[in-house]
């Protein structure tokens, strides 16, 4: 039976949660949910998730669960997307864990600032622009040693990197600086079906 995925499409942390589920052919319902337009604020909404944030997973027997990388954990239980290592594994989470404190705070939010907003990028806070920039150095010092963030296979470390990385250049990053980054965006769009 399928399950209803709540998501704005413009954010990287609700597609992340639709390539997984495309990726494992699980069915659902993808109900398009405007952050813009305060549709997360509304009572209904707010009865799902209490955070008022997407996106927003319910499950046919009514239990909902949020947060962007603990969905795509749960909905890969048991798939080729979490390494069967228990290291590997951690390594995995490690690199999610990084994605929601060390990148996508800054890459995500340069990239709504100029793009939604409409702020000219030299209008952005330094140390926003200096951070996501240390974001994107990192992940090319580790693409330049492994194909993937774990290896040399796709994990949901690489789904939850890839979502704002491929975008970076709508928060004003120069990804033509980071060589390894572009080459491992274009692999995980293509193992994931994105265009």
């Amino acid at each position: 039976m399928a399950f209803r995925i709540y998501g704005d499409s413009i954010s990287g942390n609700c597609l992340k949660v639709k390539w997984t589920a495309d990726r494992l052919s699980l069915a659902y319902d993808w109900i398009e949910t405007n952050v813009l337009t305060a549709e997360t604020r509304t009572t209904e909404f707010l009865a799902l998730n209490p955070a008022g944030q997407v996106p927003l997973v319910v499950f046919a027997d009514g239990r909902p669960l949020a947060q962007s990388n603990a969905i795509i954990f749960h909905l890969a239980e048991g798939s080729d997307l979490i390494p069967s290592s228990a290291f590997d594994r951690a390594k995995m989470l490690e690199w999610m864990f990084w994605e929601q404190y060390s990148h996508e705070p800054y890459i995500a939010v340069a990239r709504f600032q100029m793009r939604y907003l409409g702020k000219p990028a030299e209008s952005l806070e330094p140390r926003l622009v200096e951070r996501g920039a240390a974001a994107l150095a990192r992940l090319e010092t580790q693409l330049k040693q492994s194909r993937f963030l774990v290896g040399d296979t796709l994990t949901l470390a690489d789904v939850a990197l890839v979502a704002y990385t491929r975008v970076a250049h709508e928060g004003g990053f120069d990804l033509s600086l980071y060589p390894a980054v572009l080459a491992w965006v274009s692999r995980v769009e293509a193992d994931l079906g994105i265009e």
